[in-house]
């Protein structure tokens, strides 16, 4: 959709000059769908229509270091006959976030994911297979009585966690940094039990690198048996034991992991064992390992190629990075103080990510280098700086402003990553001050 059919649909005269960087990308077809299919759309003139809601959502996540009233502000989204009355308040705000509701921005996450990042492993395969990442992560929301009560709290045997956190487990395109999907869930709800909706979305013709923590002979069994290509791979527990069917090469063997008796009653369908994949390897460093999978043709998956493939799964764990990090401006938590409007700003992140890296995606391509040779926390923050000042601009310099935009990403070339020589390390930063006891509201509540 052209920017000029996109002002029409958000209203007559109503600036949006502001996302015609992502208007390219996000078609507002897809929002006036979604707004209809789940009963969101505005039937009265109000002050925030559902589709600017929908920009202003998509605005607190890209805007993190400013206030919702701010981003209003900046963005412009608010109907021009509306604003020579009346000024949006926050309540207003508020209200029309309500209305909205989560399901909206929930379903649009879900097209456009599919959508960009099909394409983008398509593109980015390895060996004929896109390569996708699970793993799961934990962030910080406002400290409320609501939140507390839908997602939980942290605790140990002494206190409580300073904050409610959510849950969370991300399906990843690894070469290209885009979500694919996630699962919100409790901090009381395991990362195995939020992934099980995961692997049924899983394409045909992919690989998956999990994490040890992931291993699941059940989860396993249905990846590879459902579908047609569909690989896993991961690193071996430690004291995990199996029987050497046949040698590959060195330190390459087919083995068959004997699947325990409770789990195959759980499970008829399961086999007494499960055929996998055992690679041995040691880095300078680093304790030996065994990674698992089941890429069991060592001439159409070499062994060498398999190990570097697996540390691609740490690609998602930059990708948390650049979310919790850059893209939250290191601020402590989410900014909405209620359940549902929690899961809404959170794919309104998401989707914002995403959209952040397709243009860095598409400066890549351009130069012929990987995604991950460009900097995420410049081009967010030329992209923060684009939205803010384009809605000053005259619709007639968008073009070539855009244009500007991706020479500007161009230059953010990040040098080739040197290999890890030294095993990982956590330093605490720590503090004078006593942490601040949370109130006393009675046992902490589980996720409904």
């Amino acid at each position: 959709m052209e920017l000029a059919e996109a002002l029409q649909v958000l209203g007559e005269g109503n600036r949006s000059e502001s996302f015609a960087l992502f208007s390219r990308t996000l078609d507002m077809a897809w929002v006036r769908r979604v707004l209809t299919a789940t009963g969101t759309a505005s039937v009265r003139k109000r002050k925030l229509p559902a589709e600017l809601v929908v920009w202003l959502v998509l605005g607190m996540a890209l805007l993190r270091d400013r206030s919702i009233d701010e981003v209003v502000q900046h963005l412009d989204l608010v109907l021009p006959e509306i604003k020579k009355d009346d000024e949006v308040s926050r309540t207003a705000v508020v209200r029309a976030r309500d209305r909205l509701g989560c399901a909206p921005l929930a379903v649009l996450f879900g097209e456009t994911a599919q959508r960009w990042a099909g394409e983008a492993a398509a593109a980015l395969r390895w060996r004929g297979l896109a390569v996708y990442g699970v793993d799961g992560t934990t962030m910080l929301i406002a400290d409320t009585a609501d939140n507390e009560l839908v997602f939980g709290r942290p605790c140990n045997g002494r206190s409580a966690g300073a904050y409610p956190q959510l849950r969370l487990v991300a399906l990843m395109v690894l070469r290209a940094h885009l979500l694919a999907d996630i699962v919100p869930g409790s901090y009381h709800t395991g990362e195995q039990t939020l992934a099980q909706e995961l692997w049924n979305r899983l394409p045909d013709h992919c690989v998956t690198v999990v994490d040890k923590g992931f291993i699941n002979y059940f989860v396993f069994y249905s990846i590879q048996s459902q579908g047609t290509g569909r690989h896993w791979l991961c690193r071996s527990k430690r004291h995990l034991q199996w029987q050497v069917v046949r040698r590959r090469g060195p330190h390459d063997d087919l083995v068959q992991i004997r699947i325990n008796r409770s789990l195959r009653q759980q499970h008829p369908e399961l086999p007494e064992c499960l055929t996998a994949r055992a690679i041995r390897y040691q880095r300078r460093g680093f304790r030996p390992q065994v990674l698992l999978t089941s890429l069991l043709d060592p001439d159409t998956y070499p062994a060498r190629e398999i190990v570097h493939l697996y540390h691609e799964r740490w690609e998602l764990e930059i990708g948390f990075d650049e979310v919790k990090t850059h893209a939250l401006e290191r601020l402590e938590t989410l900014r909405s103080k209620s359940p549902q409007r929690v899961l809404q700003e959170l794919r309104g992140l998401a989707i914002a990510y995403n959209l952040v890296r397709l243009e860095m995606l598409q400066v890549a391509t351009r130069l012929k280098l990987p995604p991950a040779r460009i900097s995420f926390r410049h081009s967010l923050m030329l992209v923060r700086n684009f939205l803010v000042s384009a809605w000053l601009a005259s619709p007639g310099v968008l073009p070539k402003r855009l244009a500007a935009l991706h020479e500007q990403i161009a230059l953010l070339v990040l040098p080739k990553r040197r290999p890890r020589r030294y095993a990982r390390a956590v330093k605490i930063k720590m503090s004078n001050y006593a942490k601040k006891a949370p109130p006393n509201r009675g046992p902490l509540p589980r996720w409904p």
